[in-house]
């Protein structure tokens, strides 16, 4: 049974999407208008955070296995992230539902990294969703970062958490509370 205190919201925002198509004064904006709020309407996540991950649908999460005990059996090894990374057959479905969550205007998987929020290199867990996210390629926000930037972050990170300049929860902390400060706050940049 429909209750009216949750059909309430979505007829407003049809109307409202109705009276901007109308005001809209040409039949081109009419178009761009309903994809956009059919965007907003579908997504779930916000891309307020750019060039960082919504902390509400990526929070983070690290693979149990990986210990400051265990890095140079784990992630210190070479080939590690390579023998623990997911499939792309995995990935690549996860990144189309997530673009979709993100109200990405621009849906082609190939301008998105279905990327580790918590690299594998620092111990992110390889397959939980809370730790992958449809990362732009190309720069955003204010900072013009892009997942390059972040990858640069990545391995300066894991060169210091290996080399035994930094532990590895403060690593990973530093890295999912904000990537393009985290060199700073541990003092590495």
């Amino acid at each position: 049974m429909l209750r009216a205190h949750r059909i309430a919201p979505a007829v407003a925002t049809v109307v409202l999407a109705a009276a901007a198509l109308a005001t809209a004064g040409t039949a081109h904006a009419a178009p761009t208008a309903a994809a956009h709020t059919r965007a907003a309407l579908d997504a779930t996540c916000s891309q307020a955070y750019l060039p960082l991950p919504d902390p509400s649908c990526t929070p983070g999460a690290t693979n149990p296995d990986v210990t400051q005990d265990t890095i140079d059996s784990t992630i210190c090894v070479a080939g590690y992230s390579t023998s623990i990374r997911p499939s792309t057959t995995y990935t690549n479905r996860l990144k189309v539902q997530q673009i979709a969550q993100y109200g990405y205007d621009d849906t082609s998987t190939a301008d998105y990294e279905e990327d580790h929020f918590i690299p594998l290199s620092l111990g992110g867990n390889p397959t939980d969703p809370n730790n992958l996210w449809p990362e732009p390629r190309y720069a955003t926000g204010t900072s013009g970062l892009s997942s390059t930037d972040k990858d640069t972050v990545e391995y300066k990170l894991y060169r210091a958490v290996c080399n035994h300049q930094v532990n590895l929860v403060p690593a990973q902390q530093a890295i999912a509370t904000d990537w393009t400060t985290a060199l700073s706050v541990l003092g590495l940049g």
